[in-house]
């Protein structure tokens, strides 16, 4: 028996730590007047500063030692965030209200990869590493863009600027994966050859593919189980929110078995379940319980991150820094209004759109992913830079999109064509509305 009394347990440490920074990071805000920025630059920067001065703390959650923790931690807040942002879609709209999202994905998503690819070139990175980079930090985030997304189901706030933001950033977490694995084929045979028709194939076609549909029909049967039978005693009226985390949960893993994106999958079926009994009340207890889950795992994720800190920061050279800073002040912006050109969006609101490509946990997914597959050159750099980027995009975009999103989408309510589109595309939440 152990009979020493106050002990000063590191586990306990640790516990006793993450819970102190999580409280501090939602309450201290709320001293602000107007409206609170986001938590989770709060979270990362609580993470340093109480981790990163303990022993033995940062060595512990260093990612380059443990890469397989941070994948399966950031694969299944993803997984949660994708679905619960699939589920926030109250009406889908036609190809006008979709054209913004296309451009971003099709457009500015490569324009993003192919300069930052470039730029990790000119630091002297490898091909495979600049492009793994580039990969990695393509995706805007469906877990710290909750600002910017619209509202929860039957709230409304389906503003045509949120809508961009919300589908981007529920489709592009999957549509970087090709990128992701075209990095990793290119360090694994070193150059190109023969591997990129398999590539297309298989990792751009295949994938994509099996994994809209996965999520689509995952979708329909949950709906049907949830909402049709048994005829007269559905289980959505019993209220329980975890069929959620379970029907996500089934969908990611068959459609990864059968070697779709189940990022993909996650996404679309929350979007697809959304349709069945739309106007039922058990839409919003789902994305209730799923975004409560999602905000636990990131905000201990997000305090583990700023721990970690320290593990990485050696590695941090200038050159990195400055990818980071061009990605959220230069290429993202330029290349997301460049994308918008000639959308029905206004000046102001291309912009805001182009601005708010928030970096987060997804990033980090791909790159522990990248490490368990193979070795990589640029590791210690790569970590920086990813970790750094995520920082300063926390920080940046989570201090600012309350406040310019909720002026972009109230300027538009003041105007003649805003009202139309508010009409044609859900309501406008009433803050938003123009006077």
């Amino acid at each position: 028996m152990d009979e020493r009394f106050f002990s000063l347990d590191g586990y306990h440490i640790l516990l006793v730590g993450c819970g102190l920074v999580i409280v501090a990071a939602y309450w201290l805000p709320r001293l602000l007047r107007g409206r609170e920025p986001s938590a989770s630059g709060l979270l990362i920067l609580g993470g340093l500063l109480v981790f990163g001065v303990v022993p033995s703390v940062p060595a512990a959650l260093d990612p380059l030692e443990r890469p397989e923790i941070w994948e399966r931690l950031s694969e299944f807040a993803v997984i949660i965030a994708l679905f619960g942002t699939g589920l926030r879609i109250d009406r889908l709209g036609g190809r006008r209200l979709w054209s913004p999202t296309v451009r971003l994905l099709v457009v500015a998503m490569p324009l993003c990869i192919l300069a930052v690819a470039l730029l990790g070139l000119a630091i002297g990175m490898t091909m495979a590493g600049a492009l793994l980079l580039a990969a990695v930090l393509a995706p805007t985030d469906p877990v710290l863009a909750g600002d910017v997304q619209v509202g929860a189901p039957h709230e409304g706030g389906e503003h045509p600027v949120r809508f961009a933001l919300t589908t981007e950033a529920g489709l592009n977490d999957g549509l970087a994966f090709p990128f992701v694995y075209l990095a990793i084929m290119l360090a694994a045979a070193g150059g190109f050859g023969d591997w990129v028709a398999k590539w297309l194939g298989l990792y751009v076609v295949y994938k994509i593919a099996i994994g809209a549909i996965g999520g689509a029909v995952a979708g329909w049967l949950l709906g049907k189980v949830l909402f049709v039978f048994p005829r007269g005693n559905p289980l959505a009226d019993s209220g329980s929110g975890v069929i959620a985390l379970a029907g996500v949960l089934l969908t990611y893993g068959l459609t990864e078995m059968i070697e779709g994106y189940g990022f993909i999958a996650a996404f679309v079926m929350g979007l697809v379940l959304r349709r069945a009994e739309q106007s039922h009340a058990y839409h919003t207890r789902l994305h209730s319980f799923s975004e409560a889950l999602e905000h636990a795992v990131t905000a201990i994720m997000l305090v583990m991150l700023g721990g970690a800190i320290p593990a990485v920061l050696p590695y941090l050279e200038w050159h990195h820094a400055l990818i980071g800073l061009a990605l959220v002040f230069l290429i993202r912006p330029i290349s997301g209004l460049v994308s918008l050109a000639g959308t029905e969006f206004t000046w102001r609101e291309r912009g805001v759109v182009a601005f708010f490509g928030v970096r987060g946990l997804g990033s980090i997914y791909y790159l522990a992913y990248a490490g368990g597959q193979i070795a990589l050159v640029d590791e210690g750099p790569l970590w920086a830079t990813v970790v750094f980027t995520i920082l300063l995009s926390s920080l940046v975009h989570g201090f600012t999109a309350g406040t310019l999103v909720n002026a972009v989408t109230r300027y538009r309510g003041r105007s003649k064509r805003g009202r139309i589109d508010a009409a044609s595309t859900g309501a406008i939440r009433t803050g938003e509305k123009g006077a």
